[in-house]
């Protein structure tokens, strides 16, 4: 064992009292460590509170000993405090199940989890929902829109589309809200999935006081159906999640304040992109994971325009579609004093060695890191080969705006003084987006 280790197996079994084995670290994330362990033969797991989070830990767990005293299913609380450092740290039991999205929408052993999966989340929302925050001290009470356009403003990058989405989120914000207390952070990947159905919500970190309806709008963001069709983590619908929160004691279901918070929730997870991106530009976290999280940006501006999604310009009034936007391509320009094979035939061989040779060889967090390194090179290849022609005709889209820089046009939708051309600028700003997905994931478009 390290002396990390050690010293962890040490604080262990003076706050259990317990022989300590098994201690194995689970993940390293940027404000919690995770370590799965057994104490007298019982699975269990603790999390660390990094340095400089600002979110107090012990905040969290209160949150989670209140939840399962309310009978929502989360793992059971074994302990918690703070080291001798000050950061804190919580044990819990440890939970059999799956967390990863992708095998919980497509394994068979899942089949019957998945039938019942819109409704088992309703009745655990509900149960959150119905807790008395006042119960719970230090729980924070934000203002998401002036939260995040703080954080949006010191990253400093112009998006278009988010400033008109932050003016139709202030301008539509649900009046009469109900307070509870909100997970902050429900959906796949926080979620354990047993084979019977939903076994424990976890990752509490971000839970705060809010209007319950969050919680319902966050969970059918699309980024969190990971591809799948329905709306509710791909799996489900909201008609069944609704009617389950409802039948459950969650009170009435606000769908026009959920539709509102789906908004603002894919608002937010792209400038959350934007700051992942940050944080490896900046020399913070120097990660190629991080880099190309930036490129994913235009997802969310996407799932804001598309005309058979949120569709916030109402382009579907005027019929617009990703089929009429036309694909701009022109060979990669080669020339000077630089010999064959061509930049673009030089990634290409980069990629293939890693599908053929890394890929095949690899496993666990190296096999994973090849995967992204290769989506990377494939955008690369392919905003080489279309990457020219696209620049040229947003210069002329943003002219025939009367605007220099796409810094110009986020300033203009910002001030409010462009309403009255909403559909002209969306026009523009959708095949911009277009553009950007057939470089970054041309899938998305499907």
């Amino acid at each position: 064992m390290t002396s990390e280790s050690d010293d962890l197996g040490q604080l262990l079994n003076n706050e259990l009292g317990a022989p300590i084995a098994d201690l194995t670290r689970l993940s390293g994330g940027a404000s919690r460590e995770t370590w799965r362990f057994t104490a007298d033969g019982r699975p269990l797991v603790v999390q660390l509170q990094r340095a400089g989070d600002i979110r107090d830990m012990m905040v969290e767990a209160a949150v989670v000993a209140a939840a399962g005293a309310s009978g929502v299913p989360v793992p059971a609380m074994v302990a918690s405090g703070r080291r001798d450092d000050g950061g804190a740290f919580m044990i819990v039991e440890a939970i059999s199940g799956e967390t990863i999205a992708r095998k919980i929408q497509r394994d068979d052993e899942f089949a019957k989890a998945r039938s019942s999966f819109a409704e088992r989340c309703g009745a655990a929302l509900a149960q959150i929902h119905s807790i008395d925050p006042d119960d719970i001290d230090g729980l924070d009470d934000p203002d998401q829109i002036e939260h995040y356009t703080t954080v949006f403003d010191e990253l400093g990058e112009p998006h278009p589309v988010f400033e008109f989405t932050r003016n139709w989120l202030l301008e539509h914000r649900p009046a009469g809200t109900r307070r509870s207390l909100v997970h902050g952070d429900f959906r796949l990947g926080n979620l354990i999935v047993g084979p019977g159905g939903l076994s424990a919500i976890i990752d509490w970190e971000l839970a705060h006081i809010g209007d319950p309806m969050e919680d319902l709008g966050w969970l059918c963001v699309k980024a969190w159906r990971f591809g799948g069709a329905d709306p509710v983590g791909g799996i489900g619908t909201r008609a069944d999640l609704f009617a389950a929160y409802e039948d459950a004691g969650g009170g009435t279901v606000d769908a026009d304040a959920v539709r509102w918070w789906e908004v603002l929730g894919t608002w937010k997870w792209g400038i959350m992109c934007v700051l992942q991106a940050n944080a490896h530009r900046s020399g913070a976290v120097r990660s190629h994971e991080l880099a190309v999280i930036g490129r994913r940006v235009c997802e969310n501006e996407f799932d804001l325009l598309d005309p058979n999604g949120l569709d916030l310009f109402g382009l579907s009034a005027i019929g617009l579609s990703v089929a009429d936007v036309p694909v701009r391509s022109a060979a990669t320009v080669d020339g000077g004093p630089h010999d064959v094979p061509t930049s673009a035939e030089l990634v290409e061989a980069v990629r293939e060695w890693i599908e053929r040779d890394v890929l095949t060889s690899s496993a666990g967090h190296l096999r994973f890191h090849s995967r992204v390194a290769v989506n990377v090179l494939s955008m690369v290849e392919r905003e080489m080969l279309l990457g020219g022609a696209q620049a040229v005709a947003h210069e002329e889209r943003l002219a025939a705006l009367g605007v220099r820089s796409e810094v110009d046009l986020a300033a203009l939708v910002r001030s409010g003084a462009a309403a009255h051309r909403q559909a002209e600028i969306g026009a523009v700003l959708f095949e911009s987006v277009v553009d950007k997905l057939r470089v970054a994931n041309p899938k998305y478009l499907d």
